[in-house]
């Protein structure tokens, strides 16, 4: 195995994490801004205003794209199980 290959293993790795984590963060952060815009226009600063629409939007991501993820992620667990005889060699 050549630095070459770990270089492309890591690349894949930080890619799928990427991937996975951008639809729950992009969620966190729209909703976070509508309603940072929503308190700004009306003056109320409380802080569970932000995080309970915050959570039920992320949940409500994970139960609509949760196959997705975890299709995605099965798929590159088997590509890694696939290449390891050859990493051995």
């Amino acid at each position: 195995m050549t630095i070459g290959d770990v270089v492309t293993l890591l690349r894949g790795g930080i890619f799928q994490v990427l991937i996975l984590a951008a639809p729950l963060l992009i969620t966190a952060l729209v909703v976070g801004l509508v309603i940072a815009i929503l308190q700004a226009a009306t003056q109320i600063q409380e802080q569970t205003l932000t995080f309970v629409p915050k959570i039920l939007a992320i949940l409500l991501v994970l139960a609509l794209l949760g196959g997705w993820m975890f299709t995605m992620l099965a798929n590159y667990t088997e590509e890694l199980f696939r290449m390891i005889p050859s990493m051995a060699a």
